[in-house]
Order: structure tokens, then sequence, then C-alpha cells
């Protein structure tokens, strides 16, 4: 444990011109004293550490020393092969280069490390596209990936809706969502910047051109979290309508895996009303009654739809019609069922 620790240290002292015990310590998840501790450590094993002394000092390495790959587990060596998605790649214009850098591994890795790129591959695959979709990349996303790694300005057409509009764009990030390219971006207009960063699907752009205008990025901005905030108010936008639902306990269990949104579904559950027989009632936000009827019919007599009365209905309805379904005379056994040898596994 405290060697690969020491590890990290040095890896984030090479990468950073110098970092304050405090922020090695929130780094590394140990106390200061620890770091400290750390430090002597590696500086009596040839490690040149240096500590600046004062309210702004720090620690930070000297001589432009450089540690190599040699250090790596098989874990590691083999998370660095699983950590890229190959058709990501493949539609940014970066598969060379992630051979390449692949190569540069491989060649700095033990020789006992080095089939770890095969038993990845073996193992596993990952594959972004979602299902019964084309896996086709935007034309002119090479050129938007171009702009976010030079943090170019960019003036583009955007189809929206039937029209077409002219912005001129900072491009801060991509994201592959199922299959699906997104752009993050903030609009500027002239000098004036508009407020906040928007999305745009990669596929709607009609013409992207490089003004050859750099621009200094946020700071404060964060792709991952951005992401993750905006895509759980889009998902919770499309929940428009509302539904009531009586619940056993088997159905509350389950309402989370055949909603939309599990963390609507979670918050709906903590703030319904028990009653003595082990139901709770809960007023559900979805998108449609119709696509509430296709979830919900998924909890069969685990749960009840009190309201709206046009879906309570529908839900009697079906219930009635399956009732006749099966009431009906026992159909004969398909062929190859009476041995036990005609099971089928998808």
């Amino acid at each position: 444990m405290r060697a690969a620790r020491l590890i990290r240290l040095v890896l984030l002292l090479q990468n950073r011109r110098g970092m304050t015990a405090a922020e090695l310590a929130h780094e590394l998840e140990v106390s200061e004293r620890t770091v400290m501790r750390d430090v002597a450590a590696l500086s009596e094993a040839g490690v040149p550490v240096y500590a600046d002394r004062g309210r702004s000092g720090g620690y930070r390495l000297v001589g432009g020393y450089r540690t190599r790959l040699t250090g790596l587990a098989r874990t590691e060596a083999e998370a660095l092969f699983l950590s890229g998605v190959p058709s990501a790649l493949r539609d940014l214009g970066l598969a060379d280069a992630a051979s390449a850098a692949g190569l540069k591994i491989l060649a700095a890795l033990r020789p006992e490390l080095g089939d770890a790129r095969a038993s990845v591959a073996q193992r596993f695959h990952l594959d972004a596209p979602g299902w019964w979709q084309e896996p086709t990349a935007p034309a002119l996303l090479p050129e938007l990936a171009e702009a976010v790694w030079d943090d170019r300005r960019v003036t583009v057409r955007y189809r929206r809706g039937g029209t077409e509009v002219a912005r001129e764009l900072e491009p801060y990030g991509l994201v592959l969502k199922a299959g699906v390219w997104y752009l993050i971006a903030r609009a500027v207009s002239g000098e004036q910047t508009f407020s906040g960063h928007r999305v745009y699907r990669v596929d709607r752009f009609a013409e992207v051109r490089h003004s050859g205008e750099h621009f200094a990025r946020d700071g404060d901005f964060v792709l991952p979290a951005f992401w993750e905030r905006r895509a759980a108010e889009f998902a919770r936008s499309l929940l428009r309508d509302e539904v009531v639902l009586r619940l056993t306990e088997p159905g509350a269990h389950r309402l989370p895996h055949v909603h939309s949104d599990r963390a609507a579904a979670r918050e709906a559950l903590a703030a319904g009303e028990r009653d003595g027989q082990g139901r709770i009632t809960v007023t559900l936000p979805v998108e449609s009654p119709d696509v509430a009827f296709e979830q919900l019919l998924a909890l069969g007599p685990e749960a009840e739809v009190l309201a709206p009365a046009a879906l309570r209905t529908r839900f009697a309805e079906a219930a009635r019609r399956m009732t006749q379904r099966y009431e009906a005379a026992t159909p004969a056994e398909p062929p190859g069922t009476a041995d036990g040898h005609g099971s089928v596994h998808a």
C-alpha cells in the first residue's frame, strides 16, 4: 500500500511544478504528517524531492527528474489499454495516435507485461454506439475535435428545427453518449459571451470554419461534472406528467428499475405515504401516459394506478384481456417441450 502511494506522490510532483503538503495529503487521502514521512523516505531512496520553506512553499522535483513506467503492475498496465473507446478514437481521427501511444507504452513496460494489450483485447471490448442505429461518425466531427484541442473559436451553421442559424462558438469539449456525439460550447457574438455553456448535437452542424482566434478557457469548467448535471436536467425535463400509484413492497423495490429516471422514482418513494397493509402510495413524474403504461405494465399486480382515471381504465382493460387470455383452454405444448429438451437460451 505504501509503495503504491509513494509512486503516486512522485507522479503527482512530476506532472506539476510543485505541491504543498496539504495538496498532496488531499490527493493521496492521508495526513500531512504522512506526506512528510513519505517525502523523507523518497529522499533517502535517492529521489530528488526538494522542500521549499515558507508560507507559499511546498515540494517539487529537481534536476528534471522523470520516473519511468517500469513500476507498473499488471492491472495498471491493462487498465491503460482499456481506457480508450476504439470507435470514439476512430471518429475523432485519433486511431493512429492511440496506436503509436500504445506501442510506446509497450516499449516502456517490463518484458513480462508485454502481453497486456492482447490480454485486455481478448477479455474486454468497449462498444459505445447504442442498439438499433448505424454507428456513423458525423462528417464535421474531426474539425470540431481539432478546435477543442486547440481552444480555437469556430464559426458554424447549425440546423435547428427547419432552419439554420449562424453562431460563433468557443468549443469546450465533446461527449459521446449512446453513439451520439455532442459538443459543449459557449456561444459568442462579437466580444459578448452568452451566459453559460450549451449542448449541440454534432450531426446537426452544417458547416464548421476555424476562425483562427484562440479563446481563454474558464478554469472552473469541469466537463464530466457539467455533462452529469446537464444530462440529469434533461432527463428530468422530460417528466411532464404525473401518475398516482399504490405499490406493494416488491413493487416499490422494482419501481426504480422500470422507470426511465431512477432518481425521480426514488424521490417519489421517499415522499410516499404508507398504509397499515405494507403498501405505499406515491405520486410519480412520468414522460406521458403512454410511456407510463409501457413502463408500469412491467410491475404487473405489484402496482395499482389510482390516477389519472384514463390510465387506470387502460390498465383495467389490459388486466381483463390478460385474464381472459389465461382463463382460456390451455394450449397444446409446442413441439420439443415434452421431454424438457426444447428450451431456448437468449
